[in-house]
């Protein structure tokens, strides 16, 4: 029974999606003026995560993302480089749907969804809140009148007193402080677009573009309607952007809840600051994928809960490579284990695959519990590894049903997606492996270390001296 943690009640709920089998799932994108760094990396491949166990689970999952291509950071960038604001936006969605792909968290989103196109579903919902006393023009805008809408709040659970600590938009003559802009007239230089709506009994003609928060509900509705399953996005988006999103929707559908279920991940950090933009602070997707594997990142990410924040630095990344290489050696080694002609030869292997299943399982069915199902998995590879070393053979059928129930699960954090673990070693490499080891009992730990950095140079072995002895694993080179 699959439970998920929903931000609006701060609690975990049992997950029932409001059609028996079919989930609509919408996650807030990137807002594409510079490249995606590993902060971004984090929530998609968090979500990612999401969608691949639900569809494992058996529902049918339409995710949608967005792709905010207006913007104020899209124009001022623009104007930094003397460059057209769409024409840029274009250049880095390209770019970011080409990152995404790498890290294998694009195949997955059925829709990304450009604020560009939906001007007019904008302008649509922009009219239902006038006509329903939620909207108000000021001297080319349009605001939200907060003060309407009721638990206003419900979601970020703030006091409505602090919210005018908190990104808050300024123009003289709001009714609010923390009223916010649903379309903001234009100014020389910016992309615009006209559009008409009425309000107070007479028709006005706008020309400017769409607040930010607006987009999304128009988005939405355009692909889910009124209501859906599941929003998603880094929790920081809690407020303001989510919470002006439910007072939009609910207050211009008439609909409650908008969303059903709200998921947040954590923040990603380095060294104990958050990996942003404007503190400079952040590595590119595409400057970690040229010293580190797309699996090893996932790895690390799943290494803890979506939900919690965390910090990167060169040791996580590093020992996430290790883990994987870890992972790779034990399924290649069992993989490359004799057939048996004793078909049941290694059956206790099956119940340490039911343990696994059942373990993964529970683990993935509590809100996503990734680091306790890594930790399942991380288990039973070690079990084949062991009956591998301290056996020659294992019946044909048992092994490779191990095999693939281990390659489903894997699978559905993106990881041990590789074959290479199919590749045996070598003879000659384990006589090398051999070798070394006799120059270690003898001492010769310059001969042993030249071996072993051969080994790692030339054919990608990895050998790490341990208490219980020599462990190896194959670096995945991405």
């Amino acid at each position: 029974m699959l439970s998920v943690y929903n931000t609006m009640g701060r609690k975990k709920e049992k997950f029932e999606p409001m059609s028996e089998n079919k989930v609509h799932l919408f996650v807030c994108g990137l807002t594409v003026y510079d490249d995606a760094h590993l902060g971004h990396a984090k929530t998609f491949i968090n979500f990612d995560v999401i969608v691949r166990w639900l569809r494992h689970l058996g529902y049918f999952v339409k995710y949608a993302q967005s792709v905010t291509d207006i913007d104020d950071k899209i124009i001022k960038r623009a104007s930094e480089q003397g460059q057209d604001p769409i024409e840029l936006a274009r250049n880095f969605e390209e770019r970011f749907l080409q990152d995404l792909d790498a890290l294998g968290a694009k195949k997955n989103v059925d829709m990304f969804l450009r604020s560009h196109d939906y001007i007019e579903a904008m302008r649509k919902q922009i009219q239902l809140l006038f006509d329903k006393g939620y909207a108000y023009y000021l001297d080319g805008d349009v605001y939200y009148d907060v003060a309407k809408f009721k638990d206003y709040t419900k979601l970020s659970h703030m006091k409505i007193e602090e919210l005018e600590k908190h990104r808050i938009e300024p123009k003289e003559g709001k009714k609010n402080v923390y009223d916010f802009a649903l379309w903001k007239a234009a100014k020389d230089g910016e992309p615009s677009w006209r559009i008409k709506v009425r309000t107070k009994g007479k028709e006005i003609e706008l020309n400017g573009r769409p607040g930010w928060h607006i987009e999304d509900t128009a988005m939405t509705y355009e692909v889910f309607g009124p209501q859906y399953d599941m929003h998603g996005g880094a929790n920081e988006l809690i407020f303001p952007h989510h919470t002006n999103e439910i007072a939009q929707a609910e207050a211009a559908f008439g609909k409650i809840p908008f969303v059903k279920y709200w998921l947040h991940s954590g923040v990603f950090s380095i060294k104990g600051e958050k990996m942003s933009k404007s503190l400079k602070n952040f590595v590119t997707i595409r400057e970690a994928l040229k010293t580190h594997s797309a699996e090893a990142l996932r790895l690390l990410y799943s290494s803890t809960h979506y939900r919690k924040d965390m910090d990167y630095s060169d040791e996580t990344i590093q020992e996430a490579e290790k883990r994987l290489g870890y992972l790779y050696a034990a399924l290649g080694v069992f993989y490359n284990m004799d057939d048996d002609t004793d078909e049941k030869k290694g059956s206790e292997i099956t119940d340490v695959i039911e343990t696994l299943k059942k373990d993964f399982g529970d683990a993935m069915n509590d809100d996503f519990n990734t680091p306790l199902a890594l930790s399942s998995l991380t288990i039973a590879l070690n079990k084949l590894r062991s009956f591998a070393e301290n056996n020659t053979s294992v019946g044909k059928g048992i092994k490779e049903s191990s095999i693939n129930e281990i390659l489903e699960l894997a699978g559905t954090m993106g990881m041990l997606q590789s074959e290479v673990y199919k590749e045996p070693i070598p003879g000659e490499l384990s006589l090398l492996m051999q070798k070394r080891e006799g120059l270690r009992k003898q001492k010769k730990f310059k001969e042993s270390d030249e071996i072993r950095a051969q080994l790692k140079s030339k054919y990608h072995i990895v050998l790490e001296d341990s208490p219980d002895g020599v462990k190896w694993y194959r670096e995945i080179i991405s």
